[in-house]
């Protein structure tokens, strides 16, 4: 275990010692005075509108041990009244973190896997994570904190782990270098290539050269696993399968890993795995017996126990990076059928006979054309689409609402709740389906599908306060920004 000392602190950061003992170790950092638990060192982040550091006098009320902060004065008073307490004065407190993150990370020679990609990185952590759990002890990325902040803090907080993954994202080029220059990751999945940030890099190639700036803080020997059924990193992988250590995972194209005879219900999804190892261990030296077998062994059947084609897909990213690590493969059936998903991220809320697929954290293109045909594939009566704006697509954002209303018309939902600007655009096409299926009389009953627009999450409430009943399946999903999780506790507890 290697803990940061004060005296690190102030080595790295270039800081000022203003009380405390320079022998004493620093471990659990919290940027959030509401969260701040006793022992933690609290971090004061200089916001826009207030500096966090002001705050400081509250983390020690609560326990904190010490605090890092810039641009804060300290009274002698102060200073006096906390003389038992750490307090550390840097430049800045981002660069700070992230200076103790890359000491820290030094001191660690154990598997670091960095997970990437436009949409599904947290689910695919999450379940590479219980994987790696089942023979190593894991530390993994909390939540979603994924960014200039989280992947950091998440390094600050290994103890005696023997492996890390971190889901890594970005919304501008240069984002992901940064990072992986911190977490210098010795495996790394890109899971996907979507639409997500394309207002700010303005095109899918533009999106997968700055995710494969992941590659940039990894070792020589470049073990990169990546999902062969995207036709962007397909692409990629053809043209650069002999300068990298590949590994493909698929349904569709041929690859390394793949799920066959696949059996799906709205609960999950079961299928036969199909490695095929004389290819695997042309690229990589695999610590497991079985990969040393023959090519295209059917090895054994993987429950999956969340639905939809997109949670294959990642359970086979976690087969992949499980195999490279010499997890059993009894072991990796194992943590995939155990592994939870994140909170908000296809969470399944069962009330009354009502069904809630709440999916509210974040929305773009490919997440929710996958959560509408995971809600077309439900059983219910009736299927209910709550959907909102997708934002930060820029140019794009009329062409990928529009998208998503034809996602809407090709599942055959029943009825289409919306809220937000953007997502009128949803409803057009909707509109214009059901005026198209009106005049084709013999079809119309089929085709028709109730759209109704708000602008506030409020007027949502209260039409599905009156309209739902026993036997529906409610999808709600929009941009985290939306806050559509207030229609997901006002429909919950109704």
């Amino acid at each position: 275990m290697q803990e940061l000392k004060v005296k690190d602190i102030i080595q790295v950061t270039k800081g000022k010692l203003v009380t405390g003992d320079l022998e004493a170790t620093c471990k659990n950092y919290n940027i959030d005075t509401r969260q701040v638990k006793p022992g933690e060192i609290f971090v004061g982040m200089l916001g826009e509108n207030v500096n966090g550091g002001i705050f400081f006098e509250e983390a020690f009320e609560k326990g904190a041990k010490g605090c890092i902060i810039q641009d804060v004065e300290i009274s002698e008073e102060q200073k006096r009244k906390y003389k038992d307490k750490i307090i550390i004065e840097v430049e800045d407190t981002v660069k700070a973190i992230k200076q103790m993150a890359i000491f820290k990370r030094k001191a660690y020679n154990i598997p670091v896997i960095g997970i990437t990609g436009s949409v599904g990185k947290t689910s695919t952590k999450d379940m590479v994570a219980s994987v790696v759990a089942q023979k190593y002890n894991t530390l993994k990325t909390e939540g979603n904190k994924n960014g200039q902040l989280g992947v950091p803090l998440t390094i600050l907080k290994l103890e005696d782990e023997e492996a890390l993954v971190l889901e890594m994202g970005m919304s501008h080029a240069g984002e992901m270098r940064e990072l992986t220059n911190i977490a210098k990751p010795t495996i790394v999945a890109i899971n996907n290539i979507g639409t997500a940030h394309i207002g700010n890099l303005g095109s899918r190639e533009n999106i997968l050269k700055a995710k494969l700036e992941i590659l940039e803080g990894m070792p020589e020997e470049k073990i990169v696993v990546i999902n062969n059924d995207n036709d962007i990193l397909h692409k990629w992988q053809q043209e650069n399968k002999n300068l990298y250590n590949i590994i493909t995972f698929g349904i569709e194209n041929e690859s390394d890993y793949m799920a066959k005879d696949i059996i799906s219900n709205e609960n999950g999804s079961k299928y036969t795995l199909v490695e095929k190892s004389n290819n695997i261990n042309k690229k990589i030296k695999n610590t497991c017996k079985e990969a040393n077998e023959q090519t295209n062994k059917k090895l054994q059947e993987i429950e999956v126990p969340v639905a939809g084609n997109h949670f294959i897909l990642n359970s086979l990213c976690a087969i992949a990076i499980g195999r490279i690590l010499g997890v059993e493969i009894n072991e990796i059936a194992q943590g995939i059928k155990t592994f939870e998903l994140t909170q908000n991220r296809m969470n399944i809320i069962n009330k009354n006979g009502i069904t809630i697929i709440n999916d509210t954290y974040n929305a773009n293109y490919d997440s929710v054309k996958a959560a509408i045909e995971y809600l077309s594939s439900r059983q219910e009566k009736r299927k209910i689409a709550v959907l909102g704006d997708m934002l930060e697509l820029g140019e794009y954002s009329k062409q990928l609402h529009e998208k998503v209303g034809e996602e809407i018309v090709k599942n055959k939902i029943d009825i289409l709740i919306t809220v937000g600007e953007e997502a009128k655009n949803i409803v057009k096409v909707v509109k214009e389906n059901n005026i198209k299926a009106q005049a084709e009389k013999t079809k119309a009953q089929s085709n028709v599908i109730e759209t109704i627009q708000y602008d506030k999450n409020e007027e949502a409430i209260q039409k599905l306060k009156q309209e739902i009943k026993q036997g529906d399946c409610i999808l709600v999903k929009a941009s985290n920004s939306m806050h559509f999780n207030e229609i997901v506790n006002a429909i919950t507890n109704m």
